[in-house]
């Protein structure tokens, strides 16, 4: 039985990951001819097709007029390749409200919590090889989204990061049907517990005690990285920790992703009153698991994205 546009929308919006995957490969052609239209034949014009895919497993569940899809996944694509022809945008856009239940902006960690894929997402993109996983993340679970913050937070070319999103994209959207009967473990108490953490940490570094975060949660051969400044071990970290905190800096943590052995910590930075400007108003702590512990710590100040 052929199911119809409604009909697969509802079942994906039930939670059918395999749904999805053929609601995507029927409409892929035309939005793929959207993209081209606008920007011709080259990676822009994938980008905006693949960005596009991966908003519709964040947010197919606030589709309002399931019959609509076809025209909600090309005016995605249409947007993202607008916001490419102005200049570089931090995230890809997401689709007009018209066709979206209104409700708050959520994260995008938010998003796909509040989802009936959620859990498939999450496990999915635990397959991808660490690489992949670590573009993914930062294009679209944090503020250093934008391909040239990527390429400095990894310490690779813009090039590279397209290669490795395009691959992961595609892995994402091929494993749809393959995991469609798959039953995945709710990763609702994981993801609780890696907040819990992250925010037991941070309070502990404010309270002075940043040392004591690094002696029990870093290798003591950790690697700490500042793109485009230095690089040092524990002893670099502990040190800038120090020194902010003398100057009155503060921390708040506002954003965890964690992913296999990729962990995000995202801040807000608070400058001192009498010093206001002291500090960005961010950072993204970037942490790469080896047997649980941090052997690599990326510290990066993210852009703030463009209205």
């Amino acid at each position: 039985m052929t199911h119809g546009d409604a009909d697969l929308v509802l079942l994906a919006q039930a939670g059918d990951a395999g749904a999805l995957g053929v609601l995507l490969a029927r409409h892929e052609a035309g939005m793929r001819a959207v993209a081209l239209s606008m920007l011709g034949y080259g990676p822009d014009a994938e980008d905006a097709v693949q960005d596009a895919m991966v908003v519709a497993l964040r947010r197919i569940g606030e589709v309002r007029d399931p019959a609509a899809v076809g025209p909600w996944l090309r005016t995605i694509v249409r947007n993202n390749a607008r916001m490419t022809l102005r200049g570089p945008r931090p995230f890809p856009v997401a689709e007009p409200e018209w066709f979206t239940l209104p409700a708050a902006t959520p994260t995008p960690e938010e998003a796909l919590d509040q989802g009936v894929l959620r859990d498939w997402v999450w496990h999915a993109i635990d397959r991808l090889s660490e690489p992949d996983r670590l573009v993914t993340l930062l294009r679209y679970f944090s503020d250093a989204s934008s391909y040239d913050q990527i390429a400095a937070v990894c310490g690779v070319p813009v090039g590279t990061v397209r290669s490795r999103l395009s691959h992961a994209r595609r892995t994402l959207a091929g494993g749809l049907r393959a995991s469609a009967t798959a039953a995945h473990t709710d990763l609702g108490a994981v993801n609780a517990a890696r907040w819990r953490e992250g925010r037991d940490m941070i309070a502990t570094a404010m309270r002075g005690d940043f040392d004591r975060v690094v002696r029990e949660s870093w290798w003591p051969d950790a690697e700490m990285i500042v793109p485009g400044r230095r690089r040092g071990g524990p002893d670099l970290a502990i040190g800038g920790m120090t020194s902010d905190l003398e100057a009155g800096v503060r921390q708040r943590l506002r954003n965890v992703v964690a992913s296999g052995d990729v962990l995000i910590w995202e801040t807000d930075l608070i400058s001192p009153p009498h010093d206001p400007e002291h500090c960005p108003p961010a950072a993204l702590w970037l942490q790469q698991l080896r047997g649980g512990r941090v052997g690599r710590f990326t510290l990066f100040h993210p852009v703030p994205a463009l209205v």
